[in-house]
């Protein structure tokens, strides 16, 4: 499988007991050890009002680790277009290559974005899924309902807080055309003037589009001919349903002839099966902490996390990440991670790995390093 590229997903996760400035440090020190061992690229999320995550500002943090590191690509997976311009995030991402050329990936991602007004329609063809099962056997679970998410106080609040008063998101396929005229430097308004964005126009830049189901993501990184990245450790139910739909609406274009995919899953990975469960003890914890809508809770020990007790409600609203994250020996990890990249059929995968540990992080991503090159 060495042929099918490893990157890395980083959140930033502030672990019980330490800080953001340590989080920071531990994320920057990981890129260095993933560079040497030949990840492809890493990427930094967006996440606000968590404080468990430190990651609020991938275009600072990547900022931070280019001048840490000499080859590997940096990104952002994603920036949340739903409270910024075009410009800003063009004009940003310029400033970054400025100094680092040719290393960047800009994902844009629709979170926090004004609703596009039609229901997301999945495409005419999804692999069937049978018993909670791709063909292959990938896990499937039921899709997970995000709407009391989105409609909590804390969402609402983060809203406010990262947009100006009165402020409303431009449309998101208008906002991306934007985004790429102006990296391009053939934008126009309406009236005729044109804009240029420099520093950021003409960076040598990979656009990405970020999404978690067949719907407006999907179509509008199919229709432009872009990049696109699935989550599947975000959302698994709708994982082949996004892919499929991206491919569905794709059209060639002048940075790609054919689909390009990336799926992402979580992972943690040790010598043996046991440890590995060990470590991603305080993972179920964590997500039920952001699925309640509290925010990220720093990630607990071990046993922090055996201390809680669970309802069925709980359970029940974790239970899906916890079905299909990877855990065990890196024998055992590779062959679920090959497992997805065939059921999806990605041409890239992506990583992300959060333990209490740093230690036991950088050990996680080490030992599949090994494993994936052997294969």
């Amino acid at each position: 499988m060495s042929d099918i590229p490893l990157g890395v997903l980083d959140l930033v996760p502030v672990s019980s007991g330490s800080t953001a400035g340590d989080a920071l440090r531990n994320s920057i020190d990981l890129a260095r050890r993933a560079e040497s061992l030949g990840y492809a690229r890493y990427w930094f999320a967006e996440h606000h009002l968590n404080p468990g995550v430190a990651g609020t500002s991938p275009a600072v943090v990547i900022a931070l680790t280019a001048a840490a590191t000499s080859t590997i690509r940096l990104g952002a997976g994603a920036v949340q277009l739903g409270h910024r311009t075009a410009l800003s995030t063009v004009e940003e991402f310029g400033l970054i290559d400025a100094l680092h050329p040719g290393r960047l990936d800009l994902g844009l991602g629709r979170s926090g974005g004004r609703p596009s007004g039609k229901p997301a329609v999945p495409p005419a063809t999804v692999t069937p899924v049978v018993d909670g099962r791709a063909p292959n056997g990938l896990r499937i679970p039921p899709r997970f309902s995000f709407e009391h998410l989105l409609g909590s106080p804390r969402i609402a609040l983060q809203r406010t807080l990262l947009q100006q008063p009165g402020a409303q998101s431009q449309d998101y396929g208008e906002q991306i055309d934007d985004i790429l005229a102006l990296l391009a430097g053939t934008y126009r308004s309406p009236e005729g003037v044109e804009a240029h964005a420099v520093p950021g126009e003409g960076a040598d830049l990979e656009v990405w589009i970020l999404g978690s189901s067949g719907g407006q993501s999907a179509e509008a990184a199919g229709r432009g001919g872009l990049r696109f990245a699935a989550n599947y450790h975000v959302s698994p139910a709708t994982v082949l349903e996004a892919v499929e739909g991206y491919r569905a609406a794709f059209q060639p274009s002048d940075v790609l002839d054919k689909p390009y995919v990336s799926v992402s899953a979580d992972v943690v990975v040790a010598e043996d099966d046991e440890k590995a469960r060990e470590l991603a003890t305080g993972y179920g914890l964590w997500v039920r902490s952001i699925r309640t809508a509290e925010g990220a809770i720093e990630f607990p020990t071990p046993d922090e996390a055996r201390a809680h007790v669970w309802s069925d409600a709980d359970r029940t609203l974790v239970q899906d990440r916890l079905d299909t994250r990877f855990v065990g020996s890196p024998q055992r990890v590779a062959d679920q991670l090959a497992q997805l990249q065939e059921a999806t059929g990605a041409d890239e995968l992506l990583v992300t790995t959060i333990t209490h540990g740093h230690a036991d992080r950088v050990r996680s991503y080490e030992l599949l390093a090994e494993e994936w090159r052997a294969r």
